[in-house]
């Protein structure tokens, strides 16, 4: 699928930039262009480079090989809002958007949080985002007015529509947005999602040849209901749910063939990700409609599944790729999340950090070029306001009013099966120390639990 005059706009571009170029002794340092895709829902198993054995990912394993690929990565929420909240802010969620927003809700992200789209465009770069933004769908919560340009996607989840949502109203229809405009009602007619998500990346792309740009594509899928473009039904050997991560592989291919043909490639780092894990226990309302279990993705060995404490809901696929800057075929088994992107980003745009106001994320440029770095801090796991777990090295401690305290060593039993605590409750008061804390300093509710 290729985009119409596409080969005859790219090749006057070269021209431009031959011409440009002539006469010119130096290069000029510039900083990089940022291009984060972040999926909806997609599991820690469901990439071939993450042992998926049906579905074929040849443009993100490629991705893996040129550059480096994390095997602790975490998202900052296992639900949808949240997870892109901390994304944007380098911040826990539950310090501002602890929950999903919906087409009913009326507030959205706070607008005194700052997010790497307003930092990046004062910094003079040019800022679009293309897809899935569910951090509030009201004029002022909007993309165009969070620090991005301009904005092309649906304003919340693809499946917030009757009769999946029983609880809303005929009003509340689904639109695709340009910019601050409802401008189309898709419904449940959403098989060139993505396909036209990646048109409009790719010409994005082909337009930024004056400045910098940064480019945030969330993807709807594969948030349910799945669907994709009839070229892709029935391509891959995982069934529907195959089809449409092969078709955000697809994506990723034309994303990269647009920065080469364009120049760009060399000084464009893209991070590819996942907002939380997949979606398993389906709600009985969708399995009423029809809805197959197996349409659901894969949390690989992971224990768990999107909106749960466990690691298939809060650890992700995570890829990032810079030509030159990071070295190639890395596999990194340090705890990064994707709170960390917003300091590690701002940093190598040449902006400041906000001194306002505590930053979460922490600065990874140096795990990126392959170095050691201090992994003691500890990552924290909430749903909504709830403070459920906490990681710190290789220990996981776990507790909730239904299983008590559960302790597991990450390093030997990823799929945290055999719980320790009975042998290690040292350790257990330690890491409850630290959710004592954490949970003084936020807010966050810690359960009182006695054992």
């Amino acid at each position: 699928i290729r985009m119409n005059n596409k080969s005859k706009i790219l090749g006057i571009i070269c021209l431009v930039k031959i011409l440009l170029s002539c006469g010119s002794g130096k290069k000029n340092e510039v900083p990089p262009n940022i291009i984060i895709v972040f999926a909806d829902d997609l599991g820690y198993g469901d990439l071939s480079s993450y042992g998926h054995p049906n579905i074929e990912t040849a443009q993100l394993d490629k991705m893996a090989n040129e550059g480096i690929r994390f095997t602790s990565f975490y998202a900052a929420a296992s639900v949808c809002s949240p997870s892109r909240a901390a994304l944007l802010t380098g911040r826990y969620p539950v310090r501002n958007a602890p929950n999903n927003f919906g087409p009913e809700s009326k507030n959205g992200l706070p607008v005194n949080e700052i997010t790497i789209a307003q930092i990046l465009k004062n910094e003079g770069y040019n800022t679009m985002a293309i897809g899935k933004w569910h951090l509030g769908h009201q004029p002022e919560y909007l993309p165009t007015a969070r620090g991005f340009d301009s904005f092309y996607g649906l304003p919340y989840s693809n499946d917030m529509i009757l009769p999946w949502c029983p609880w809303l109203t005929e009003d509340d229809k689904l639109f695709i947005y340009e910019d601050s405009n409802a401008v189309k009602e898709i419904g449940f007619d959403q098989k060139n999602l993505t396909v036209n998500y990646t048109y409009k990346a790719t010409e994005f792309i082909i337009d930024q040849q004056d400045k910098s740009f940064f480019l945030y594509l969330a993807h709807s899928m594969p948030h349910l209901p799945i669907s994709t473009s009839e070229e892709y039904i029935g391509k891959s050997k995982g069934g529907l749910y195959g089809d449409v991560i092969e078709t955000i592989d697809w994506s990723m291919g034309e994303i990269f063939q647009t920065l080469k043909e364009t120049g760009l490639d060399d000084n464009t780092i893209v991070i590819f990700t996942s907002d939380n894990g997949p979606w398993h226990n389906l709600p009985n309302r969708m399995l009423q409609q029809g809805v197959k279990e197996t349409h659901a993705g894969s949390n690989g060995l992971l224990r768990g599944s999107k909106n749960t404490s466990y690691e298939g809901g809060f650890r992700v696929p995570a890829i990032i790729r810079w030509p030159n800057k990071i070295p190639e075929g890395i596999v990194s088994r340090e705890l990064a999340t994707t709170m960390d992107l917003f300091p590690t980003l701002i940093e190598l745009a040449g902006a400041e950090i906000p001194d306002d106001r505590v930053i979460d994320g922490r600065n990874i440029h140096n795990l990126l070029k392959g170095k050691n770095v201090d992994s003691s801090a500890p990552f924290f796991y909430c749903r909504g306001v709830n403070l459920e777990a906490v990681r710190k090295g290789k220990w996981k401690l776990r507790h909730t009013k239904n299983s008590g305290f559960e302790l597991y060593d990450l390093d030997i039993d990823p799929s945290e099966m055999y719980n320790l605590k009975e042998s290690n409750q040292e350790i257990v008061k330690e890491m409850n120390k630290e959710m004592e804390r954490f949970s003084k300093e936020t807010g966050a509710t810690l359960l009182s639990i006695e054992e």
